[in-house]
């Protein structure tokens, strides 16, 4: 999922960026065909003067917002129907290759020949079905998470600015990946732009005791489809 946030954490941010260059600067040429920055200028500060560092988990923050945690629960259990039908394919899979395995040597070659080829049309379904499934979940996962954070972008600039900020780096994906090597948890203004965004959202903090969303990992066959076996000679008479 870090992926799909990446794609437009640049965008949105940059736009505000770009709008505080643009209020601080009105002699700044426009660049042609350059997205509008009115909306995002009138809603932050016109200067960004400050100096202090701080890092920022965007993933983090979406994930552990009010609306994060209600929008990505409700995913979740929109999906278990599907979990449970490929939970279910799974344990078939499995059962047929157990079979296989205990009957080995009780079967022909032409009921062991037929086993084996159910077991690899089913296996292959089963593949293809898993991976639709995990693409369908990271994409509305992906577009939950693009939602909030576009949403989530002005909070963050106004906090950056009104606490003086002048560099925050994301820290949502690790090093060598990410560009932070090392930060101490003084710098992290993660938990502060959660609770900024929730004062603003106006979600209501999801229940006690409820479990936080994770995404949904398809079932998987324990076991590789058994191999058919080799074809034998017949020895000379």
């Amino acid at each position: 999922m870090i992926s799909k946030f990446a794609r437009i954490t640049a965008a949105v941010l940059g736009l505000s960026l770009f709008a505080l260059a643009q209020a601080a600067d009105p002699s700044a040429a426009t660049p042609p065909n350059a997205p509008s920055a009115a909306a995002a200028a009138a809603a932050v500060p016109p200067k960004n003067t400050g100096t202090k560092i701080a890092t920022l988990n965007i993933e983090q923050a979406i994930f552990a917002s009010n609306e994060g945690q209600r929008d990505f629960q409700e995913l979740t259990k929109k999906f278990e129907p599907k979990q449970g039908e490929l939970k279910g394919k799974a344990e078939e899979i499995d059962s047929m290759k157990k079979q296989l395995s205990a009957q080995q040597d009780k079967l022909n070659d032409e009921s062991r020949d037929k086993l084996v080829k159910q077991i690899e049309s089913k296996q292959k379904l089963f593949d293809r079905s898993t991976q639709d499934a995990q693409e369908d979940y990271q994409n509305q996962q992906g577009e939950i998470g693009n939602r909030i954070l576009t949403k989530m972008a002005p909070v963050i600039q106004k906090y950056v600015v009104d606490n003086g900020y002048g560099l925050v780096f994301d820290t949502s994906q690790a090093w060598p990946r990410g560009n932070v090597i090392v930060s101490g948890p003084s710098m992290d203004i993660t938990q502060q732009i959660v609770e900024a965004y929730n004062a603003q959202s106006g979600v209501a903090a999801p229940a006690a005791g409820s479990t936080p969303a994770k995404p949904v990992k398809p079932a998987t066959t324990g076991t590789k489809p058994a191999a058919k076996p080799a074809a034998t000679t017949p020895p000379k008479q």
